[in-house]
């Protein structure tokens, strides 16, 4: 059931970051590499185990995860660089709420 919750939350993660990016009309490498990032980041998530406060737990993760996606992109667009951070921090603090609260 976990894993099933967990993929429901990488769905839905990965389609908020990715419908802005179809609207642009970016890549269709790009536009598959942000969802799949977004797919597998609970499960990483998840299980991983570092004492942090939790609502930071998320935020720290995925920002972590990004790092080497940013370098990439920044080398081409360096604008892009600070959304997709920011954008890293938001979205695994929401995921790192939601297996708080989901999962006690």
């Amino acid at each position: 059931m976990i894993i099933l919750y967990l993929l429901i939350l990488g769905i839905i993660i990965g389609t908020a970051d990715v419908l802005p990016m179809v609207k642009m009309k970016l890549d269709k490498y790009s536009v598959a590499s942000a969802f799949v990032f977004h797919l597998t980041a609970p499960f990483i998530l998840y299980y991983l185990n570092i004492k942090t406060a939790f609502w930071l737990k998320g935020g720290i993760t995925y920002l972590v995860l990004a790092i080497p996606m940013v370098i990439l992109v920044a080398r081409d667009d360096k604008k892009s660089a600070p959304v997709m951070c920011i954008s890293s921090i938001v979205f695994g603090t929401v995921a790192g709420l939601f297996q708080y609260f989901v999962f006690p």
